[in-house]
């Protein structure tokens, strides 16, 4: 009987959906389907009705649940004890985080995590802001990276501020902007153009919409959920579109775009990038170890 799998069809009876959960995994629902069905073919029972439209455990599954979760926590405590013989620690982190925190601040603080503390894996799932801090909230997650706390209360989470990441428009490298040569141009020039950004739950798109109200007068004409989809987009059209500086400038040295200065607002937008972990939440010793290195080699770097 796969570990894993009876993981699974816990938090499936938590999510009472196969799409819900095989999205914040992130599996296919095929492969969880599959998973519950190898389960009940291991048991000779049926766990899951699937006769219905409405998802519903049987009353076989619900005894089995209580037992799974006693096998769970008995194999977690064995994995623990264990891990005390061979005087090393085993532990799965997993963070879920937007693009910028997650793939360009966090790795390098999880590489030297990892090389100083070998028995530690890292599962990093890159989402939107919200869709992190939903994760972190459901315990998909670990901690979280997010751009924006979003709708959330900023108070109900322990937090680290893990950098600052300012906004800049961007268009091709060919636009009819940048015809006379300049980069320069007035904020007015960009409402001829169609403008494309992220999604609903995007932390880039809820602080830049806080911070640039005149963002309302843009010419906005699509909405794509991954900022690499938006780049292309962009170095192929006449659309224009808002990016973290950081993404951007990588963007702009591989030749795909250029970016946009704007008279009269030398800082478009400017925020926080933050870690962040579910409140007075008592962790394991590797995970809490972990944020307490970040927390320090930040007080490190600012002194």
């Amino acid at each position: 009987m796969n570990i894993d799998y009876l993981r699974n069809f816990i938090k499936l009876i938590e999510y009472k959906s196969f799409s819900d959960l095989a999205r914040d995994l992130p599996i296919t629902q095929s492969t969880l389907s599959h998973q519950i069905s190898q389960l009940e073919k291991d048991l000779d029972v049926i766990l899951i009705d699937r006769s219905t439209k409405k998802f519903e455990i049987t009353e076989v599954g619900k005894l089995f649940l209580k037992y799974a979760k006693q096998i769970i926590e008995l194999y977690d405590n064995a994995i623990q004890e264990l891990s005390k013989y061979r005087n090393q620690d085993y532990e799965t982190i997993i963070i879920s985080a937007s693009t910028i925190p997650g793939s360009h601040i966090l790795p390098k603080y999880i590489a030297l995590f990892r090389n100083q503390n070998p028995n530690v894996n890292f599962k990093v799932l890159i989402n939107n802001s919200q869709k992190s801090i939903e994760n972190l909230i459901k315990k998909v997650a670990d901690f979280a990276g997010i751009g924006s706390f979003i709708t959330f209360n900023k108070n109900d989470f322990e937090f680290i501020q893990i950098g600052e990441d300012q906004f800049k428009f961007i268009c091709a490298p060919n636009h009819d902007l940048l015809k006379s040569g300049n980069n320069i141009i007035k904020f007015e020039d960009l409402l001829n153009y169609p403008f494309v950004w992220r999604e609903k739950g995007s932390g880039m798109r809820d602080t830049f919409s806080q911070q640039f109200p005149d963002y309302e007068k843009l010419n906005i004409e699509l909405e794509i959920n991954d900022n690499d989809s938006i780049i292309s987009t962009v170095s192929e059209s006449n659309y224009i579109s808002i990016m973290s500086e950081i993404m951007a400038k990588k963007a702009e040295n591989a030749g795909l775009i250029k970016m946009l200065e704007i008279k009269n607002h030398p800082v478009i937008v400017k925020r926080p990038l933050f870690f962040i972990r579910r409140k007075e939440e008592e962790q394991p010793d590797l995970k809490e170890y972990f944020w307490k290195s970040i927390a320090n080699k930040l007080k490190r770097n600012d002194k």
